[in-house]
């Protein structure tokens, strides 16, 4: 029994982080083999559909006068880009700053719901058919609008998801460092996923979307863009991701405060996972269950327990005499731990992330709202 545990949660957490990208970029491989894409046309000005950028915001006094600026220097023409700003609970100078800038349209009310209601109550304002979700302190690349919108001449592409970068003040930076890394991994899995059929959910940094296409989730939705884009792939829609249209911010300060970030989406991932159950159905889904299961749901759900019940299991096996390659297994575990605990940047976020899965499962049980601590940027 307990070698048959540990060689299931062994190819569990191997197929989760290694072998799921192998297949992911064979079976892509072959379909650009069998399927020439047809690539999309360039749209000319005059054609160029009317967008809504709009920022959910609370209590960003601070960044309002970085984030105009970068919005202002967007590549589209300002009579088709309009910027509604939703500022639900604000109580510091967030709206009388705004009300300085005559293009942007501010929706408001003096309750706190979290994020979830805010992009509910901020849609309900918005008239054009396609809707940029930003957050207050992400910049975007000037080109972003007009390459969403070229994507969204496909009548499949129910949402657009854009790439995340992750920015870092200085190399001692060790939660922003560790973020990038991870991140440049995830969008690399979002770039074959777009390729094979849909990316997996759209991060709020960055994610667009087809306004009636927009469902009406439960307010205490933790991860609100993430369910609201799978949601459109439910309806038969694809979401298409892009690195030509990215988000630039910075790390969180510290481990401590990208720990608030990461136990959030991890009670996030769960809740999600079985709001989402319905998208684990093969008969009903099939390329997508696949993706779905293993892109997000292993990662949220079993492969952590996975990951740490290894130890006491190689360590019986080992004390057992059960054979060498459970002692070169053993080592090679005590090797990567002692990295994470000597501050290898990469095996030390590793750890950090999944720990914090087992954080999340106790937030999930004591948070019962959409609202939450932000974590602080550098």
């Amino acid at each position: 029994m307990t070698t048959t545990l540990f060689w299931l949660c062994l190819a569990i957490v191997v197929y989760t982080y290694v072998g799921y990208g192998l297949i992911l970029y064979l079976l892509v491989f072959i379909k650009r083999l069998a399927i020439k894409a047809k690539p999309l046309a360039d749209i000319t000005d005059d054609c160029l559909p009317e967008v809504t950028l709009m920022v959910c915001a609370y209590n960003e006094e601070d960044i309002i006068s970085e984030k105009m600026s970068n919005t202002h220097s967007l590549d589209y023409p300002a009579d088709r880009l309009h910027l509604v700003w939703v500022t639900d609970g604000s109580t510091d100078n967030t709206n009388s700053i705004l009300s300085t800038y005559p293009d942007v349209k501010i929706v408001f009310s003096p309750e706190r719901r979290g994020k979830s209601a805010a992009l509910k109550h901020g849609i309900k304002e918005v008239s054009t058919e396609i809707v940029m979700m930003t957050d207050a302190n992400t910049m975007l690349n000037p080109e972003a609008v007009r390459e969403i919108v070229r994507l969204m001449q496909d009548p499949k592409v129910g949402c657009v998801s854009g790439e995340k970068k992750v920015m870092a003040k200085s190399d001692s930076d060790e939660a922003a460092q560790g973020e990038g890394l991870y991140w440049k991994y995830e969008s690399a899995l979002k770039r074959l996923d777009s390729e094979l059929y849909s990316a997996m959910g759209a991060a709020g940094e960055l994610c667009v979307i087809r306004r009636q296409l927009m469902t009406d989730i439960p307010d205490d939705t933790l991860l609100d863009d993430f369910v609201i884009s799978m949601e459109i792939v439910r309806m038969g829609y694809k979401i298409a991701y892009t690195s030509k249209a990215f988000a630039m911010e910075y790390g969180s300060a510290d481990l401590h405060e990208e720990s608030k970030r990461k136990r959030r989406i991890a009670a996030g991932g769960l809740q999600s996972s079985w709001r989402l159950r319905s998208l684990m159905n093969p008969l009903r889904h099939p390329v997508v269950a696949f993706q779905f299961v293993s892109h997000r749901v292993l990662r949220w759900t079993i492969t952590p327990v996975c990951l740490f019940a290894l130890i006491p299991l190689n360590t019986i096996l080992v004390l057992s005499g059960e054979g060498i390659i459970y002692t070169i297994i053993w080592i090679l575990q005590i090797l990567f731990y002692a990295s994470a605990l000597a501050g290898m940047r990469i095996s030390k976020y590793f750890v950090f992330m999944n720990l914090n899965v087992f954080r999340g499962m106790a937030y999930l049980l004591n948070n019962t709202s959409g609202t939450w601590e932000k974590a602080k940027r550098a």
